[in-house]
């Protein structure tokens, strides 16, 4: 009797222990599938470009939902200002327009290039000109002083003003390289911002500028401005998927070196399937969409 019940005691005893043992492991096993690879931590800043600044300020955004503490810090200030401030190490990224080989007093070869996406740029005027569309060649005797009434490509009688971006902004330089054909423009007015060229538009009753196609994304700009077709070309994806609209740029964010850490995870997930819904709402293009390469 007694060895029966000591048998009973050590099987009870056995299956509390496997019992704990599993338990054990199961929870272990639990905590190591719901624990994050790695935690990134800290903060980086993206500097430069402002017609890419809304791009990455959304890809900042959904970066630090997934990995709260990492911050991705975004701010304008022209690709010259971005491209310079990363080569100091003042910050992570610079954001560009246009490739850093492009531009004078950048050392490219120090920098490495990350291309994220397409934009395309689209001249626009004041509503009251009544001009839907201009040849290349008038686009450039507009901006280059040669033509200075629009009476004198079909529209009021108005005297053209010229507002442009500053020299440090890659918009500007995009726009002189493939609508200007690198042509000098006149002096004009100069703005510092897509909203402050989208006022000193709306305010000059001749004036004309350029503007990143993502400041129209929301579509609530568009009926402040006469956007112009080129040619008779629409600044629209789909000519530019097809480069038959030709005033368009890669957008760049340059680091110094190889990106680790943060600044590798954040550019990784700039070009990720995650973004691409968010790159096509914003006015931007895939890269992956293009059907030729520059």
């Amino acid at each position: 009797m007694k060895r029966i019940r000591l048998k009973l005691i050590m099987t009870t005893l056995s299956i509390i222990i496997t019992t704990g043992i599993f338990t054990a492991c199961s929870s272990k096993t639990e905590i190591t599938q719901n624990s994050p690879k790695s935690q990134l931590k800290g903060s980086i800043t993206a500097s430069g470009s402002t017609a890419l600044q809304p791009l990455s300020e959304l890809g900042a955004k959904n970066f630090s939902v997934k990995n709260p503490e990492a911050r991705v810090n975004v701010e304008g200030g022209g690709s010259f200002n971005g491209l310079k401030l990363v080569l100091e190490g003042s910050v992570e990224i610079g954001n560009s327009d246009v490739y850093a080989e492009e531009i004078e007093g950048i050392d490219a070869a120090a920098l490495n290039d990350h291309k994220v996406c397409v934009i395309g740029i689209a001249a626009v005027t004041n509503k009251k000109i009544k001009v839907s569309s201009l040849t290349k060649q008038q686009l450039i005797d507009i901006f280059t002083g040669k033509i200075i009434n629009w009476k004198e490509v079909g529209g009021a009688d108005i005297k053209i003003t010229i507002i442009n971006r500053p020299k440090s902004s890659g918009t500007r330089a995009t726009f002189k390289t493939f609508g200007l054909d690198g042509n000098a423009e006149v002096i004009g007015l100069t703005q510092d911002s897509s909203e402050a060229v989208k006022k000193a538009v709306t305010q000059n009753d001749g004036g004309i500028s350029y503007l990143a196609l993502s400041y129209f994304a929301s579509g609530t700009n568009r009926k402040d401005l006469n956007i112009l077709k080129i040619d008779g070309i629409e600044a629209d994806t789909q000519n530019i998927i097809n480069d038959k609209y030709k005033i368009w740029a890669y957008e760049h964010m340059y680091t110094k070196g190889e990106p680790t850490e943060i600044t590798k995870e954040y550019l990784d997930y700039m070009v990720s399937n995650e973004m691409i819904e968010g790159i096509k709402k914003l006015g931007y293009i895939p890269i992956s969409e293009m059907k030729v390469k520059r």
